[in-house]
């Protein structure tokens, strides 16, 4: 791996572990075993560093939000559809764990980020209109609008909410906890035909949390 990509994927491990603001070029030369010269010759400061990140953040998450999520209403499909989605935060977390100040100190990210606020809405709009247009939703278009409010919502500050709970829990385990939050918040709107789907979503959820629970204890 050459030696850009080593202090990026280094920088990462220590921002999602530490916190962002916690951690300097100095850590992660040391982490490195490399001289800070040597970083200072790939990147110019950690602003740059986070600037890099955080645009590989973006087009992947952009790539993500893009694929086609409403073809049919098949719990296992959607359930792994929103898992990529809050992985792919969860992989980078130390952005949205202290999203406000991250935005105040780095202005370029402020205004990306606010676009990928946007995409998000945009992606949940998509998703439930298509949804409507198949017969799988039934619902108001106000409360349409606030629905996808509220994903995009619960796709940005979960991780915040999170930390206020001080949940232990697995990393896995968590990430399947967001899913079933997004279920369960649209699972009231869907057509009569499909009732059974909050319940499979909320057997998949235990079945899982039982799994990765069990394989906590034996490690």
């Amino acid at each position: 791996m050459k030696t850009r990509d080593r202090i990026l994927q280094t920088s990462l491990a220590l921002f999602n572990a530490e916190g962002e603001a916690n951690v300097t070029t100095v850590d992660i030369a040391n982490e490195m075993d490399i001289s800070p010269g040597n970083l200072y010759y790939h990147f110019k400061g950690k602003e740059e560093i986070v600037g890099n990140l955080f645009n590989t953040f973006d087009h992947e998450f952009q790539q993500i939000l893009d694929a086609p999520a409403a073809g049919s209403l098949n719990s296992e499909d959607a359930w792994f559809y929103l898992y990529v989605v809050f992985e792919h935060i969860f992989n980078y977390r130390f952005l949205y764990r202290n999203i406000n100040d991250i935005m105040e100190r780095y202005s370029g990210i402020n205004r990306q980020f606010r676009r990928l606020l946007f995409h998000k809405l945009d992606a949940a709009d998509a998703i439930s209109k298509e949804l409507i247009e198949k017969g799988i939703m039934v619902i108001p278009e106000n409360q349409r609008i606030r629905l996808c409010e509220n994903i995009a919502l619960n796709l940005t500050f979960w991780l915040n909410y999170d930390q206020l709970r001080r949940q232990d829990m697995p990393n896995e385990l968590l990430i399947h906890q967001a899913v079933f939050q997004i279920m369960s918040i649209v699972a009231p709107h869907l057509a009569e035909e499909f009732n059974g789907f909050y319940q499979e979503c909320a057997t998949t959820y235990e079945e899982l949390a039982a799994h990765i629970l069990q394989k906590a204890r034996e490690s």
